[in-house]
């Protein structure tokens, strides 16, 4: 009898999501306003994840290990607001830390890798380790990542919250990035690095590509609904060089991953590229259903090059959530927003993640407004 309530549990996770609103904007089907969630809703922000952090006395990558810390924190902001999607709560690092490149997060810096990868010897011994077998290397080092999106697809459902869940990961390069840099901060040896070990370079990130594709299949297979590939440090390249070092693995990214799921959404997100436009119509056509844009992006040069029917996500200042701001000044940039994209053609979102100040209750205001002028907008 438990097994067959256990097996019933499992097949409604893997579900399609009482609200699909994200899912069918994705596929490019009718949607009655535009869905909204937020780059980093999860996490510090939030008083609740300020107490619960406090509660369990567990430092940020602590809560990343233990599935059930994972699947609070990622529903603490559906408790509170009414976004359209859940994003796992977890970090782009821990996919190097399943080669053993250790990760710390020693406070006031952000997270860090102590022991870069300083020589070919060692990215390529990286490589082979993530190249060898990385399914299986997926199963066992990222084990902890695919329980916390059953426990987060478990509690939806169970507290009436079954909303669209995306998982997500960086992009190779990015990976690569602080593989050898270490940090956000350290920028020179990614393209020094890449320079002076042009093989061993290019060998790291096809395993990264072939690493990232079986971690994302995993999240897809444990209930994600939909897929977020975050290219996060690609502001750190030349146009030349990211079409050389980065785009490729993106692309070959989005081939792999819908070969594999051909019905799972994929967004992506390059974030301060040097030639957005050009770099996003490469990603349209690679494959991806959701192209992302930042605060920097030109909105009707976007809207005009990528066309009328791709749906896009962002870009939403989010300095505007801060406690210095107004609803009004959030209701004109919702407005203004909306226009440029199209409200039935829009995931929103912000153009940069929560930086950890802003207030709950313009929030909540942003949150509500997306859905109801954009419902007008639709309407009519």
């Amino acid at each position: 009898m438990r097994q067959a309530l256990l097996c019933a549990a499992t097949a409604a996770a893997l579900q399609a999501p009482a609200n699909d609103l994200v899912l069918r904007l994705a596929r490019g089907e009718k949607v009655e306003r535009a869905p909204v969630w937020l780059f980093r809703q999860a996490g510090r922000h939030m008083q609740e994840y300020r107490d619960y952090k406090a509660k369990t006395g567990k430092h940020f990558l602590q809560l990343l290990d233990d599935p059930k810390d994972v699947a609070e924190v990622t529903m603490q902001p559906l408790r509170r607001y009414a976004v359209d999607a859940a994003i796992l709560f977890s970090d782009i690092l821990v996919v190097p830390q399943a080669l053993d490149i250790r990760v710390e997060m020693p406070g006031g810096v952000g997270i860090v890798v102590p022991e870069p990868l300083t020589s070919a010897a060692m990215a390529d011994e990286a490589a082979a380790k993530a190249r060898a077998d990385p399914a299986s290397l997926v199963a066992k080092r990222l084990k902890h990542v695919t329980r916390g999106v059953e426990e987060i697809r478990s509690a939806q459902l169970a507290e009436n919250l079954d909303r669209t869940l995306l998982g997500f990961s960086a992009a190779p390069y990015t990976l690569f990035f602080y593989s050898v840099g270490g940090s956000s901060k350290n920028q020179a040896p990614g393209a020094s690095f890449s320079k002076e070990n042009a093989q061993s370079t290019q060998n790291l990130l096809e395993a990264y590509t072939d690493l990232v594709v079986e971690y994302l299949s995993a999240q897809a297979d444990a209930g994600a609904h939909a897929l977020q590939v975050f290219e996060a440090m690609g502001m750190t390249l030349g146009a030349k060089m990211f079409e050389e070092l980065a785009l490729p693995h993106l692309e070959a990214l989005a081939s792999k991953l819908k070969a594999r799921h051909p019905d799972v959404p994929l967004l992506v997100f390059a974030r301060g590229v040097e030639d957005p436009l050009s770099v996003n119509l490469r990603l349209q056509k690679a494959g991806y259903d959701v192209i992302t844009l930042d605060g920097e992006a030109h909105r009707s040069k976007s809207r005009d090059a990528l066309g009328d029917s791709q749906v896009l996500q962002g870009n939403f200042d989010p300095k505007l959530l801060l406690p210095d701001s107004s609803q009004e000044a959030i209701h004109a940039e919702v407005v203004a927003m909306l226009e440029a994209f199209g409200p039935d053609k829009l995931l929103a979102n912000l153009g940069e993640g929560l930086g950890g100040k802003e207030d709950q209750g313009l929030v909540d205001f942003f949150v509500n407004d997306i859905h109801a002028t954009s419902a007008k907008m639709i309407s009519g």
